[in-house]
C-alpha cells in the first residue's frame, strides 16, 4: 500500500518525466485489467437542469451567475434520451442537476427514476449526481430505483473546501450526506477537482487517501478549469493548465493503484484540456466513460466550467462494453459482502 509520501513523490514529480508517468499508467491499467477487466462502461449523461439554489465560488451555473441561460428538460425530453440510452446498449443513465431540494423537484425525480425503470423494463442502471438532499429524500429516490450516487467533495481539505464556497456552505453537512448514502445503500462516488488555487500536492495525495478511508465504490475526478466571472476565476493557480490535465492522469493511475476494484470515470474535464483527453483517462486506468445524452439545443447551458466539450465522443477503438448489466462497481459488491440494504440502514 503506498504512502502519503510516496503519493507526494509521485504527484509532485517533475512533469518533465514522462518515462515515470509512462511507466505509472501501464501500471494502473495492469491493476484495472486484473480487477475489474479491459472493458469501458458507458454511462448515458442527462443534464436535467441548469438551476441550482448553491452558489459555489468556481462554478458557473451557480445561483449568483445572472449571465447564466438557465433551462429544464421536460419530462418527455429525459424519457427520451433515457430510451436512446437503452436501445442503444448502454448499462446506465446518469441524471445531473444544479442542487434543488424544494417537493416538486424530489417528487418529479423520484416519478421520472420510475418511469426510467419501466420503460427500459428495469434494464437500465441510474446514477444520480443531484446534491446534499436530506436522508429521506436518498431513501426515496433509492426506493424508486436509482442505486449509484455521486456527490463530490471537491476537496477533502476543510480549509481548502472553505475557500471554494460561500459561509452558508457546510464541509460536515457534506460528509454527513456521502454517510447517508452508504447507509441507504446506494454505490457511493465523490471527486475532487485537481489544480486548484491554493491547493498542493499534499492536498491532492490526501484526497486520494481520504477516497481508500471513505470505502468509495466509484469516483469521478478531473482538472480544475477556470469559468471566467466567477470569484475562483480571479484567484492565481500553482499549476498551468496542461500540468493540470498531467496530475489529473496521475491522481486517475494513484487511485487505480489504491483502490483497484473501484469504478473511475474520465471525465469531460481531461477532453476540455486536451482533444484526446478522456481517451488519456481510460491509458491511465479509468474504466467509465460519460456520452452526453441531453439534448442538444441546450446542452451549451449546462457550463460548470469554461470550454466544456459538446460533441460527441468518438468510441472507436475502445473495448466498449454494451448490452452487458449495468457495470457496478466491483468494490461495492466485496463492501457489501450481500448484506440486504435494510442490513446496511441499520449500520
Amino acid at each position: 500500500m503506498m504512502t502519503r509520501e510516496e503519493l507526494i513523490g509521485m504527484l509532485g514529480a517533475p512533469f518533465s518525466d514522462s518515462e515515470t508517468d509512462r511507466e505509472l499508467f501501464a501500471e494502473a491499467v495492469r491493476v484495472r485489467n486484473r480487477a475489474v477487466g479491459d472493458q469501458v462502461y458507458l454511462r448515458g449523461l442527462i443534464e436535467l437542469s441548469n438551476r441550482c439554489r448553491k452558489n459555489c465560488l468556481y462554478c458557473g451555473i451557480r445561483n449568483g451567475n445572472s449571465a447564466a441561460e438557465r433551462y429544464t428538460l421536460t419530462d418527455g425530453q429525459v424519457l427520451a434520451a433515457a430510451e436512446y440510452a437503452w436501445r442503444s446498449g448502454y448499462g446506465s443513465v446518469v441524471i445531473q442537476a444544479g442542487e434543488r431540494t424544494d417537493g416538486v423537484f424530489v417528487e418529479r425525480i423520484e416519478r421520472l427514476v420510475r418511469q426510467i425503470k419501466t420503460l427500459s423494463d428495469g434494464e437500465l442502471g441510474i446514477t444520480l449526481s443531484l446534491g446534499e438532499q436530506e436522508r429521506e429524500t436518498y431513501r426515496r429516490w433509492f426506493g424508486a430505483g436509482a442505486h449509484r450516487y455521486l456527490l463530490r467533495i471537491e476537496a477533502s481539505s476543510p480549509e481548502l473546501y472553505a475557500r471554494l464556497h460561500p459561509a452558508d456552505h457546510r464541509y460536515e453537512k457534506r460528509l454527513e450526506c456521502l454517510g447517508w448514502l452508504k447507509e441507504e445503500g446506494y454505490q457511493v462516488g465523490t471527486g475532487v477537482m485537481i489544480g486548484l488555487p491554493y491547493q498542493s500536492v499534499e492536498d491532492l495525495a490526501d484526497d486520494l487517501l481520504f477516497f481508500r478511508n471513505l470505502d468509495i465504490d466509484m469516483c469521478g475526478m478531473g482538472p480544475y478549469i477556470e469559468f471566467p466571472g466567477t470569484p475562483l476565476a480571479e484567484a492565481p493557480c500553482a499549476f498551468a493548465r496542461d500540468e493540470r490535465l498531467r496530475l489529473a492522469l496521475r491522481m486517475i493511475a494513484l487511485l487505480r493503484l489504491l483502490m483497484p476494484d473501484i469504478n473511475i470515470a474520465s471525465t469531460t474535464a481531461l477532453h476540455a484540456l486536451h482533444p484526446q483527453g478522456r481517451e488519456l483517462g481510460i491509458a491511465a486506468g479509468a474504466n467509465v466513460m460519460m456520452p452526453n445524452l441531453t439534448p442538444a439545443v441546450v446542452r451549451a447551458n449546462y457550463k460548470l466550467y469554461d470550454n466544456k466539450p459538446l460533441q460527441d465522443m468518438d468510441l472507436r477503438g475502445f473495448n466498449v462494453a454494451l448490452d452487458s448489466g449495468w457495470g457496478d462497481s466491483r468494490h461495492f459488491s466485496v463492501r457489501t459482502a450481500g448484506a440486504p440494504v435494510s442490513a446496511l440502514r441499520e449500520k
